[in-house]
């Protein structure tokens, strides 16, 4: 009796997980009136993998093509892909990322990710809310700075990630992208770079 009652909860446990795409976090998972020792009794039985702490995913989905990004998206909600990340999801750079790069609100608190490593950078005003898109990846909404910005943002942090790394990037833009000079204007004076990018964009003109 008690097992067929467990395996009733765990019935129901994963209906819940498949109309969310296969991916809770605990608190959701609580919402949704799956009881705690239940995740754990699946976590146990193999039904569920641990993404890192408090985010579960049905075992036998298919494997995800990007757990990273996946993980800090549904980590950090409010967060933006951005810098050496949105370069590599944009296919203009051939740098591989180590870590995620991720922009949040300036003020928010650090965030407590055990796993992929992550390079936190506090964005304020403008700068942290233009030129955001959001893409699905794995069926997940990730959000991501537009290509325009994802340079801009790179000319800002030049110091940061390597001026050769931003022209690289530039110039992987120019050959496989029709260039939108308003839009790398338009970004450049929100992030403040204007006056650095300007020569570069006109030698690309």
């Amino acid at each position: 009796m008690i097992e067929s009652t467990a395996n009733k909860h765990f019935q129901l446990a994963e209906q819940v997980f498949r109309r969310n795409g296969g991916i809770l976090k605990t608190s959701q998972a609580l919402d949704y009136g799956i009881h705690r020792r239940t995740l754990y009794a699946m976590r146990d039985a193999g039904m569920l993998e641990r993404l890192d702490r408090g985010l579960y995913r049905l075992a036998e989905l298919p494997p995800l093509s990007e757990p990273d990004l996946v993980t800090v998206a549904l980590k950090i909600p409010k967060g933006v892909l951005c810098l050496i990340s949105a370069l590599h999801f944009h296919d203009i750079t051939t740098q591989i990322p180590h870590a995620v790069s991720i922009a949040v609100p300036r003020g928010t608190e650090p965030s407590r990710i055990n796993f992929p490593p992550i390079n936190t950078y506090w964005f304020s005003g403008d700068a942290f809310t233009a030129g955001v898109e959001q893409h699905l990846i794995d069926k997940t909404p990730v959000q991501i700075y537009s290509v325009e910005k994802t340079l801009a943002d790179c000319f800002k942090y030049r110091n940061k990630i390597g001026m050769d790394t931003v022209l690289e990037a530039l110039s992987l833009y120019s050959e496989n992208r029709k260039p939108e000079p308003r839009k790398l204007i338009h970004f450049a004076k929100i992030c403040r770079v204007d006056k650095v990018m300007r020569p570069y964009l006109e030698a690309m003109i």
